[in-house]
C-alpha cells in the first residue's frame, strides 16, 4: 500500500521557509565561547519549494535548492544567511530572469542536496543530472558550472574525497544514460581528470546517491531502486522505484578505474550513505552503512519505507559475495566520521536519530570498535540535523576537535549552532550560537575552513 500524500514531508521542521535572511553579529547571540581556531563556514543544503506544493505529486527530494550558512571568525559569528540556489528552474518560480549560461536544458535541475567547498569555490550539488551551481562565499549565486568543461554529463550529490591524494571521486548517473553509470575523478583544481562509463548488472539506471571508497578501491552500489519508464509516463515527478527482482550487488573498482568485480547481497535492501570503508588485511573490504529494507517501494513522496539499520558490511572480491551484521538497530540517517579517515577504519561515527515520518531527534554517536551506540540529547524539544566533525589541528586525534549541527528549537522555531566536544559529546556544549530563525532540516552540510 503505497501512501497517498506528501503531508509528512511538508509539516513541521520539514517544511520549507519563504524568506531570505541576512543575520548580523549582533543579532547571533552565543552562549559559551566559539573557539579562535574555528575559522569558515558551517553550511547546509536542502529542498525548499517556491511554489506551492500539491500534496499529491509533491517528492520531498524534488524542492527548490535553499542553502544556508554561518560564518565563523575570531571567536565570532559573523552572519547568517538563507539563499535560493538559483538555477534556471528555480529563478523561474521565482519569477526571475535566469543567469546567463550556455548549457542546454536538459542539463537544468535543482541543486538541492549537498554544498561543498573546493580549490576556493564553493559548488551546491544534486544527483541524477543537474549541474553543479557554484556560489559566492556569501551564497549568492554565480551559475551553474560543468567545472571548465570537464564534466561530460551527471554529476553527484555525495562525492568523497580522499585525505591522502586530495582527489575528489564521485559516481554520476542520469535516467537518458540507461544501465551506465560514470565514475568520475576531481583533482585539486576541481576540474574531472577521469571518466570511467560503467555498465550496471541489470542494465537500469540506479539511484547511486553515493560510492564509498578505500585506499584501494572505489565501492559502487547497484541496488533495485531504479528509473521507472511507466511512472515518468504517467506523470511521476520523481520516477525511481523498488525493483527487488531485480537483485543487489556492490561493485569493487580499482581506485582511479579498471575492472569492477560486482559482489552479491543475500537480499535487496538500500544505501544512501555510508559511514567509511576501508581495506582489511585478508584482502577483503568492510564498511559501515545505513541499510534500508527498501526505497520507494511503498512511501512514493520520500524515503519512507521502513527503519534502516546500522550494518557493517565484508565484501569479498574472491567468493563475490558480501556478508552482514547489524551494528544498531537504532533508526538513523546521514552518517559520518572524521574526514580525515574516509577510506580508512574509523572507531567512532555520528548520525541522526530518525523516525518512520523522517523526523530528526538526538545525535547518535556510534563506537564501532565495541558496537556501542550512545544517544547525545539536545535537550526537550531540540533535534539534531547531520553533524560534522571538526578536528581541532590536522594531526589532532580522531575525538580531539568539535562536533558540530545545527539544532531545531520545536518550541519557538529557531535554529542553534552548537559546538561539542568530540571527546566527551554528553557533556555541555562549548558554544551555541543562536539564530533567530528557522532552519529546515533539509540534507546535507559541511564545514568549509577559509583555506577551502
Amino acid at each position: 500500500m503505497t501512501t497517498k500524500t506528501a503531508t509528512r514531508y511538508i509539516e513541521g521542521n520539514l517544511g520549507p521557509v519563504k524568506e531570505e535572511l541576512t543575520i548580523g553579529t549582533a543579532e547571533l547571540r552565543v552562549t559559551g565561547r566559539i573557539p579562535d581556531e574555528l575559522d569558515g563556514r558551517y553550511v547546509r543544503n536542502g529542498p525548499n519549494p517556491v511554489a506551492d506544493i500539491d500534496p499529491e505529486n509533491h517528492h520531498w527530494f524534488i524542492g527548490d535548492g535553499m542553502v544556508h550558512g554561518l560564518k565563523l571568525r575570531g571567536g565570532t559569528a559573523q552572519w547568517y544567511r538563507n539563499r535560493y540556489v538559483r538555477t534556471p528552474l528555480t529563478s523561474d518560480a521565482l519569477g526571475e530572469p535566469r543567469l546567463p549560461h550556455d548549457f542546454p536544458d536538459s542539463r537544468n535541475s535543482i541543486a538541492n542536496t549537498n554544498v561543498i567547498g573546493r580549490a576556493g569555490r564553493t559548488f551546491a550539488i544534486v544527483e541524477g543530472g543537474g549541474l553543479p551551481v557554484e556560489l559566492t562565499e556569501d551564497l549568492e549565486t554565480i551559475g551553474c558550472t560543468d567545472f571548465d568543461g570537464t564534466l561530460p554529463a551527471a554529476y553527484s550529490a555525495h562525492p568523497k574525497l580522499d585525505p591522502t591524494t586530495g582527489k575528489l571521486h564521485t559516481i554520476g548517473y542520469f535516467w537518458p544514460m540507461g544501465g551506465t553509470v560514470q565514475y568520475l575523478v576531481q583533482g585539486a583544481d576541481a576540474r574531472v581528470e577521469y571518466v570511467q562509463d560503467i555498465t550496471t548488472v541489470h542494465g537500469q539506471n540506479p539511484m547511486m546517491h553515493e560510492l564509498s571508497i578505500t585506499q584501494t578501491r572505489a565501492v559502487l552500489y547497484d541496488l533495485p531502486c531504479v528509473f521507472a519508464v511507466d511512472a515518468a509516463m504517467t506523470g511521476s515527478r520523481f520516477p525511481y522505484r523498488w525493483k527487488p527482482e531485480l537483485g543487489a550487488r556492490v561493485g569493487l573498482l580499482p581506485i582511479g578505474g579498471g575492472e569492477v568485480i560486482w559482489c552479491e547481497l543475500d537480499a535487496p535492501c538500500y544505501v544512501f550513505h555510508s559511514y567509511t570503508a576501508f581495506d582489511a588485511a585478508d584482502g577483503t573490504v568492510v564498511m559501515d552503512c545505513v541499510v534500508h529494507p527498501s526505497m520507494f517501494g511503498v512511501d512514493l513522496h520520500g524515503p519512507g519505507d521502513g527503519v534502516p539499520n546500522i550494518e557493517r558490511w565484508t565484501i569479498n572480491p574472491t567468493t563475490r559475495k558480501v556478508s552482514r551484521v547489524v551494528v544498531s538497530d537504532r533508526a538513523c540517517e546521514f552518517p559520518r566520521v572524521d574526514e580525515r579517515l574516509v577510506g580508512r577504519q574509523a572507531r567512532f561515527g555520528y548520525s541522526v536519530n530518525i523516525g518512520r515520518a523522517w523526523e530528526h531527534g538526538p545525535l547518535l554517536r556510534t563506537d564501532f570498535a565495541s558496537g556501542v551506540t550512545e544517544s547525545i540529547s539536545h535537550g526537550e524539544g531540540r533535534f539534531t540535523m547531520e553533524t560534522v566533525f571538526v578536528p581541532r589541528t590536522p594531526v589532532s586525534a580522531e575525538d580531539d576537535g568539535w562536533l558540530m549541527s545545527m539544532v531545531h528549537n520545536a518550541t519557538d522555531l529557531t535554529t542553534d549552532l552548537v559546538l561539542l566536544d568530540a571527546s566527551e559529546p554528553s557533556s555541555s556544549p562549548v558554544a551555541t550560537v543562536h539564530i533567530p530563525a528557522r532552519v529546515p532540516y533539509g540534507f546535507h552540510g559541511n564545514w568549509i575552513p577559509l583555506a577551502q
